[in-house]
């Protein structure tokens, strides 16, 4: 029996019957804009003062971005997010809040309290789903302050993605809690890598706002451009695996949201991360299982 109060459910079916898409084109269409330069500055430093965002930790000065989105996605100063070599570790794939942190269990995964979801249908991929029973998984909610590019935990070979068109809920601590299966139901992108560790998936989950997603590895990917737009699941397995370092860019949420990571059972331990706690990506979060 579900738990939520009165106002939490007139808010659930809200926004069940909000036009979610609708809603997130005209977001993405404004965030698109090009700021007049002399308003660029004054703009976006009234835009992270009301999320926190560090503007010093910008790659540019702001009058240097174009618009809101392209500070959105804004690459960090070089060398500020030190990815950790030592050998076999594993690294935080995003900047971030943890959501939750366990392992799979009879194919599920429970990322808050009444919200469990099948990897399965999560990855749309029973192969992978099949290996990575069992397995260490860390979800992280990237809210509007963090960075938001997504990078791989693991050194290894890109060697498929799968986008899978949903709904675009929100995807924050009380939507997450009014939604069952959030994270199963969400537009989202998947990335599998093969690599020294077994293997690896790394799925960027959109919301509201969010939906458009490109990968840094493959440029085909442009979910909310030509053939990504249709409602069709979509998929690409690679005839020559796409090289990824430890650390390197896989992809960018353009506006924010959530990621998930899924190692193979025995090859992996991570650390214990509570609920709340901020990753930084590049900082270590595991290591490879003795």
């Amino acid at each position: 029996m579900s738990t939520l109060s009165f106002g939490e459910r007139m808010v659930r079916s809200a926004w069940r019957a909000a036009p979610q898409r609708a809603l997130s084109e005209v977001i993405g269409w404004g965030a698109r804009r090009s700021l007049p330069r002399p308003l660029r500055r004054s703009v976006l430093q009234s835009f992270a003062n009301r999320f926190g965002i560090d503007v010093s930790e910008a790659e540019k000065p702001l009058e240097e971005y174009d618009g809101l989105q392209e500070f959105f996605t804004r690459r960090l100063r070089s060398g500020l997010r030190p990815v950790d070599q030592a050998p076999g570790v594993v690294v935080s794939s995003a900047d971030g809040t943890v959501v939750e942190q366990g392992v799979v269990t009879a194919g599920k995964l429970i990322a808050a309290k009444e919200s469990v979801f099948s990897l399965e249908d999560l990855l749309t991929d029973s192969e992978a789903a099949a290996r990575l029973e069992g397995g260490a998984y860390l979800v992280a909610y990237l809210s509007p302050r963090d960075y938001h590019r997504v990078h791989s935990p693991v050194a290894g070979n890109v060697v498929r993605w799968h986008h899978v068109p949903g709904k675009l809920f929100p995807v924050n601590d009380r939507s997450v809690t009014r939604e069952p299966g959030l994270f199963g139901i969400n537009e989202r992108f998947v990335t599998i890598i093969e690599g020294d560790l077994g293997l690896c998936a790394v799925v960027m989950v959109a919301a509201v706002g969010v939906g458009h997603v490109t990968a840094s590895y493959d440029p085909e990917v442009a979910t909310h451009a030509g053939g990504f737009s249709t409602g069709n699941v979509r998929h690409r397995r690679f005839e020559s695996p796409v090289r990824i370092e430890r650390g390197g860019e896989l992809g960018i949420f353009h506006l924010g949201s959530t990621s998930i990571v899924v190692f193979e059972p025995g090859r992996v331990t991570l650390d214990a991360l509570v609920p709340g706690c901020a990753t930084r990506m590049g900082a270590a979060i595991g290591r490879a299982r003795a």
